[in-house]
């Protein structure tokens, strides 16, 4: 039987942890710079390359890479995989600390970032043809969602405070209970929308995307990459935390979660592979220039972690699910960044490359979340992995 949900405790001030505060304090600084000082003062964006790393990596790469609450809730709720429960409450925790600061990127990389609150509130100036406003509305919807998951944990300390706010926050737990299939359902819902999306989007640069990235098929193609790194990062971060914390690894729901990544990563490189052939592109990827060879590297990172988890062996072995899940969190971020900024050819006048202030921003997010990650687990009832004997936190 999983043992139940308990917070892990220990010391909040680490070196680990005080480290990752610096980070994000020069994050926090240069972020107040870029909103006084504008774009232009501190990214390297231009006329030719709109989206840079904050949007590459921030939003499109960190949304994908908090999707792991998605592809489990499709188990559990879609697939009805029961089993898997225990490992959807530190999923979607992942999921809403990443989307929460993807949303922080987008705020960062509007110009008018001020006004950003109308989006969702001046309906009546929607354009119902921009995949934007569909990617915009569903980031905000979904990160709603994800934190209304949460609110119940969230607010358990808080009930023993007195006897008033217990019964509030009963009642709030009770409706929550309520209505949690239509917002499991919106959830997926919004989820699935959002992150084919963000393929469609690249779509419109047309025949400014290279021909190995220039596909129909990019929604589908981000939204079966997107499942799989959202298994491979409930892999990773399972593995990683009963290591950090010394707790017990659920190595079979681990091993079997590992198997769905196989055929998810061999059907997606099958669909580009078939897609290239389709569309008579397929000499591209032996072209021998440098976006050729990119491609071809994309595939490579692909089918790393399909050779590692093809062994029955290897799947129960926890050092080897965490490598492969590395692996497939890495091939889809590739793919993503790739798609955005290598992929994109803007014109011969035009290059790009982060300046200091986006790297510093985008390391110091980053290193926010690891942070709000390990406050939270340590003083909430989020991991249920028991501990290991004999060994303290």
């Amino acid at each position: 039987m999983t043992a139940r949900a308990e917070p892990i405790g220990g010391r909040l001030v680490t070196a680990a942890s005080t480290a990752l505060v610096g980070l994000f304090s020069l994050a926090a600084v240069t972020i107040v710079w870029r909103l006084v000082a504008g774009l232009g003062a501190t990214t390297a964006l231009n006329d030719g390359y709109p989206f840079g790393l904050w949007i590459a990596f921030d939003v499109v790469t960190g949304a994908a890479l908090a999707t792991g609450g998605y592809a489990v809730g499709i188990l559990v709720y879609i697939l009805n995989k029961g089993r898997y429960h225990p490992l959807l409450r530190p999923a979607v925790l992942t999921s809403a600390l990443g989307y929460t600061l993807a949303g922080v990127g987008v705020a960062l990389d509007v110009g008018r970032w001020w006004a950003i609150w109308k989006v969702p509130l001046y309906f009546w100036h929607w354009n119902f043809n921009s995949a934007l406003l569909e990617v915009a509305l569903c980031i905000m919807a979904y990160v709603a969602v994800l934190w209304l998951r949460l609110a119940p944990v969230l607010l358990d300390p808080l009930a023993n405070r007195n006897e008033r706010l217990r019964r509030a926050i009963g009642r709030f737990t009770t409706a929550l209970d309520r209505l949690s299939i239509p917002i499991v359902a919106l959830g997926l819902l919004l989820a699935t929308m959002h992150q084919s999306s963000l393929g469609t989007l690249m779509l419109l640069a047309g025949s400014r995307l290279h021909p190995l990235w220039r596909t129909p098929i990019l929604p589908l193609l981000f939204l079966i990459s997107c499942i799989a790194m959202g298994f491979a990062v409930v892999v990773f971060e399972s593995a990683l935390s009963s290591v950090a914390f010394k707790r017990k690894p659920e190595i079979g729901m681990l091993a079997s979660l590992a198997a769905i990544i196989v055929p998810l990563q061999v059907l997606f490189v099958a669909l580009r592979l078939g897609d290239l052939w389709w569309r008579g592109d397929l000499a591209q990827l032996l072209a021998g220039d440098g976006r050729s060879v990119v491609a071809a590297f994309e595939y490579v990172v692909f089918l790393t972690p399909v050779v590692i988890l093809m062994s029955a062996r290897n799947r129960r072995d926890l050092g080897a699910l965490f490598r492969a899940a590395m692996a497939m969190m890495f091939a889809g971020a590739l793919y993503r960044f790739d798609t955005y900024l290598v992929a994109f050819n803007p014109g011969a006048h035009w290059s790009y490359f982060p300046s200091v202030p986006e790297i510093t921003v985008t390391v110091g997010l980053v290193a926010f979340e690891v942070l709000a990650y390990i406050v939270i687990v340590k003083r909430f009832r989020i991991l249920a992995a028991p501990r290991v004997e004999g060994q303290a936190a």
